[in-house]
């Protein structure tokens, strides 16, 4: 709610976004940047007009500010004046008024829970919110009473641990047989051992203050068929342990992902290269004591201090390279994140990032989004829309096309750019149409020169129409489609006008 990506995410039915259809950004004023909000809340001047007093606040209180001028919001449990901020919000105005005098933890969590809004509001916090007195257990409604785990969703993981005089291994026994290496992140840092496992939409924490130190290097196996996982973690000192540690925050703990908190560390930048005028492909190496492989289709967010404001932004990471060698495994990669990204020279995150030297470092988040393999599951024909960088998640997803699914006859990417110049790896694309029959990609211009032949304009009825025609009548669709917001909005309408069901079509949408 205090903040938008830059970029094409998250998914329309994911977590970081609303459910009635989004939201786009709007025209600020001169002068109402992110970089001239900082500086206001820099500046000394009394935001929230209480002259640096807290207060608690009580829901009869918060109510009662609920205009632009007078605009107080609750989120977890803490409220803030946002009025100073209305002109400053890339949403607008009414995206914020949605939530005035009110709670509006959902509302931000809906739209984006990654945004740091402790830092980008901290001069604007009125105070927290007056603890309700306690009910009775008894006094509730029965609805209210009863677990919390009795939902739908999947069984709750266990997890068991035992040791050799070098070794220990945690065992989580997932009660899942899709499991995979991608469904496990780990992290090993400030003496916290973290282990987070993803089952649909939800997670599993381990979380301790293990009993001795360990070393950096550890593996992580998946068990498929079983849904185990194993961690085999090295010991410094050949000892026996008493117990595994001692439980940290939300240790054992297994909840929606939308109520759990972004957990970041920070990874090396490795390298940096430049692919087109503006965009480079940037190389980061993950912490020797972190596990993380992103499943294709989601994105990771970028966390930089800038001005004394961490600024986050969501990327959907790439593989290195287009031309793996066909027909063999896309390798695992699990120390290595790459991000094709667009410098914006106006912008504020883009021309930090790119100012970082090798060897400086960046927070990376654990990853999200709502895009699941299964979709590719007897896919016969596999269309790919794709505008600018929204080209990204396009990436992962040919790579895996190709080379993993069986049923697969074609594969067709429509790529929209305003010149040649801003085309991403053109003749990768090129090459890998011509190693693999099945692969076909056209490019398509809204500002060519007088010596392009390829197709001009703007998505379109026509366009589509041509493109997007089956290996036969009856075959298993797919339609990926990822660019700027009015490019996907105005893409989903004319492939539901032609008739493709929503089953068909994954949006990746700002």
């Amino acid at each position: 709610m205090l903040n938008v990506p830059s970029q094409s995410f998250p998914a329309p039915s994911s977590q970081q976004r609303v459910a009635s259809g989004g939201r786009s950004k709007v025209p600020l004023k001169q002068g109402r940047s992110l970089m001239d909000w900082i500086r206001l809340t820099k500046s000394g001047k009394d935001l929230t007009g209480l002259k640096g007093r807290l207060f608690e606040v009580t829901e009869e209180e918060l109510v009662k500010h609920n205009k632009k001028d007078d605009c107080w919001i609750c989120i977890r449990g803490f409220v803030y004046n946002v009025s100073p901020y209305m002109e400053y919000h890339p949403g607008g105005e009414d995206e914020l008024m949605r939530a005035a005098g009110s709670d509006g933890t959902d509302l931000f969590d809906q739209v984006h829970r990654w945004v740091n809004y402790e830092s980008m509001l901290k001069e604007c916090l009125v105070g927290k919110m007056a603890v309700k007195p306690a009910i009775p257990k008894g006094m509730l409604p029965k609805s209210q009473v009863t677990d919390t785990r009795a939902r739908e969703g999947p069984i709750s993981p266990s997890y068991d641990w035992f040791q050799t005089d070098s070794l220990i291994t945690i065992i989580i026994y997932t009660k899942q047989k899709d499991m995979n290496l991608d469904s496990v992140i780990v992290d090993y840092q400030d003496d916290s051992f973290r282990a987070e496992t993803i089952i649909q939409d939800y997670s599993y924490l381990i979380h301790m203050e293990l009993f001795r130190e360990i070393q950096e290097d550890f593996s992580v196996r998946v068990v498929a068929n079983v849904g185990k996982i194993e961690i085999v973690l090295k010991k410094k000192e050949h000892t026996s342990w008493k117990c595994l540690g001692r439980a940290l925050e939300n240790h054992n703990s297994f909840t929606p992902r939308k109520d759990t908190a972004l957990y970041y560390r920070k990874c090396q930048l490795i390298s940096k290269e430049d692919v087109t005028h503006d965009t480079k492909l940037f190389c980061l190496m993950l912490p020797p004591s972190s596990y993380l492989q992103v499943p294709i289709g989601q994105h990771v967010y970028l966390k930089l201090t800038i001005a004394g404001t961490e600024i986050v932004k969501p990327y959907t990471p790439v593989s290195h390279s287009l031309l793996f060698k066909l027909m063999e495994p896309v390798l695992p990669n699990d120390k290595y994140i790459y991000f094709l990204i667009k410098i914006y020279p106006a912008g504020l995150f883009t021309p930090e990032l790119d100012h970082l030297q090798i060897g400086d470092f960046v927070s990376v988040s654990s990853p999200e989004g709502n895009f699941k393999i299964s979709q590719f599951q007897e896919l016969e024909d596999l269309f790919l829309l794709a505008a600018g960088t929204g080209f990204t998640p396009m990436v992962k997803i040919l790579n895996y096309a190709l080379t993993n699914i069986p049923s697969l006859r074609k594969v067709k990417l429509m790529f929209f750019n305003k010149t040649e110049d801003d085309i991403i790896w053109r003749s990768q694309l090129e090459n890998l149409a011509f190693k693999d029959k099945r692969c076909e990609v056209e490019f398509v211009l809204s500002a060519p020169t007088s010596g392009w032949n390829g197709k001009q304009g703007h998505i379109s009825p026509a366009l589509l129409s041509e493109f997007l025609k089956r290996s036969s009548d009856k075959s298993k669709v797919l339609i990926c489609i990822c660019g700027p917001t009015p490019f996907t909005e105005q893409g989903i309408r004319l492939l539901h006008d032609l008739n493709f069901s929503k089953d068909e079509i994954h949006s990746f949408t700002a």
